[in-house]
């Protein structure tokens, strides 16, 4: 069984990753609509006790899950261990005795009680001293409301306050100024600001290597000698070739025969990578890690879809998809710069066609909206269940991928 869910990250004021919230479902068919709190926590309880393990779901990361009333009567959060759940208490919970005493027992026991959407009220007051964060939502509250929670809080230092739908970076430095130390929200995954700038002599030689892995054929004398002349990307490529996943004999000593033991295929998404990776170390490494995953899933969708799409032109717009947002510059600014193929370009400038469809999807998935994952899916004639199997392994993916390369 695989998790019906997408995670948003939940990132520090620099940016590292703290957390993950899981948003789940029970079933890609069962939309939003159609399930209540109770029944989405209680499958993804049961999924990850006696299926797949949240700590593989979160890169063993804390998770951030929802909880009801019923389901922290029932004890759900205990049957998670205090170090892989940050018990989330839903906003529309009545503060009352009942809540009041289940949270003084989970705080008793070591686990971390965060408050969803919080609005103020004064009978909140009480529940301070076993709170370790308050979340707020910034598109529905005020700047004056936060000042307000923040004086309300003044006397609980151990409260921490967490940005909700931080959509830009201007919410986000005005979040942190104002004193919050967590944000979620999609801020880090678009672009600071709009800015001319060129592509350093790295980036340009991996740009050129793009361009002539993406030819039918590949040639081997012109991609050898756009190597040789980057002794940084010569020196990684050596090492990737070498490293323990290909099972060298001996090992790999030259450009050319790094190139014949990696193949068309695995050539690509090494310099897909590379690009991702080196293009601005400034970057939150969680979105360095979301166009990976995107890369992964266009990728496996694709062997879906074998007579429709190639894969590995596939895992290029995937991980290009995100290419704006990672260089702080307009899509069609960077991909006129770019040495591409029209497979590559076209989906992403045009939105049209199938690539971009497949695109629309993994965005979908990425923002838990599940009615309309289930209609593009439908569109593409893929199976659901393989899709988030996809959608999961491509996470396990990113993942182990991001380790490596950190």
């Amino acid at each position: 069984m695989y998790f019906y869910a997408a995670r948003q990250p939940i990132l520090d004021a620099n940016k590292n990753l703290y957390a993950y919230e899981l948003l789940f479902r029970d079933s890609i068919d069962n939309v939003f609509p159609d399930i209540d709190g109770d029944e989405a926590t209680t499958k993804m309880i049961e999924a990850s006790k006696f299926n797949m393990g949240i700590s593989e779901f979160t890169s063993s990361k804390p998770a951030f899950i929802n909880f009801t009333l019923e389901t922290l009567s029932q004890g759900y959060p205990e049957m998670l261990t205090n170090e892989e759940v940050v018990v989330e208490i839903l906003e529309t919970i009545k503060p009352g005795k009942k809540l009041l005493n289940l949270c003084k027992d989970l705080h008793a026991k070591g686990y971390t009680i965060a408050l969803d959407d919080y609005e103020h009220q004064a009978v909140w007051s009480h529940f301070y001293p076993f709170i370790k964060i308050i979340k707020v939502d910034i598109q529905e509250t005020q700047f004056d409301e936060v000042k307000h929670i923040i004086a309300a809080i003044k006397e609980h230092p151990h409260i921490e306050l967490l940005a909700e739908k931080v959509e830009t970076y201007q919410e986000y430095e005005q979040a942190k100024q104002l004193g919050f130390k967590y944000f979620q929200g999609f801020f880090f995954a678009k672009p600071e600001m709009v800015k001319t700038k060129n592509l350093s002599p790295s980036q340009l030689a991996m740009a050129e290597l793009l361009y002539e892995t993406s030819k039918p054929e590949l040639d081997l004398a012109n991609i050898t000698s756009v190597f040789e002349r980057d002794v940084s990307l010569s020196y990684k490529l050596l090492r990737y070739a070498n490293s323990a996943i290909f099972k060298r004999r001996s090992e790999v000593s030259t450009i050319k025969q790094a190139l014949v033991i990696l193949g068309s295929s695995e050539l690509k998404r090494f310099l897909g990578l590379m690009f991702a990776i080196t293009a601005n170390p400034d970057k939150p490494s969680e979105l360095i890690k979301l166009a990976m995953t995107r890369a992964k899933f266009c990728e496996l969708v694709a062997k879906d879809m074998s007579s429709q799409l190639d894969d590995s032109i596939a895992f290029l717009t995937g991980l290009l998809s995100m290419i704006d947002a990672i260089l702080d510059e307009k899509l069609e600014v960077i991909l006129a710069k770019l040495p591409l193929a029209a497979d590559i370009k076209e989906p992403l400038l045009t939105r049209k066609g199938l690539m971009a469809a497949v695109i629309k999807l993994v965005e979908f998935i990425e923002h838990a909206q599940w009615d309309k994952t289930n209609i593009v899916m439908e569109k593409l004639k893929l199976d659901k269940e393989e899709a988030v199997k996809h959608y999961n392994e491509a996470l396990a993916w990113a993942d182990e991928q991001s380790q490596l390369a950190g």
